[in-house]
């Protein structure tokens, strides 16, 4: 009994670990305007860990792991572009907490008059 014990509390403890908040957020970006986007910046508003593509083509997309290691305080998730009439997007979306994300992931799909963000996958 002892060992069954034993073995729900590490498995608690490591399953908590591994969604624990800090280590960060799976993301996509979707280019489906009809034009590039350029200087692609994705990062928290803490500015601790970023990720930058050079250039997003029409119908492409990107997708990486944002580390939120470093972050400690509550902040939002800031996504910057510029296209191609050179008009610079700069925008907060989402929420995190104690420097912990609250989703799986987020997926933005940028448009030719808008930009459509979504979440999934509570972590807690």
């Amino acid at each position: 009994m002892k060992k069954i014990l034993f073995g729900i509390v590490i498995l608690i403890s490591n399953s908590c670990h591994l969604l624990g908040p800090g280590d960060g957020i799976k993301f996509t970006v979707k280019n489906n305007s009809d034009f590039p986007v350029d200087n692609v910046r994705f990062t928290t508003s803490e500015n601790l860990a970023e990720f930058k593509f050079d250039n997003i083509k029409p119908n492409q997309s990107v997708s990486d792991f944002l580390s939120m290691k470093e972050n400690k305080s509550d902040g939002s998730y800031v996504l910057e572009f510029t296209r191609m009439n050179g008009k610079r997007e700069s925008k907060g979306y989402g929420y995190y907490t104690n420097g912990g994300a609250l989703d799986s992931w987020i997926e933005f799909e940028i448009k030719n008059d808008t930009i459509i963000s979504k979440y999934s996958g509570m972590k807690h």
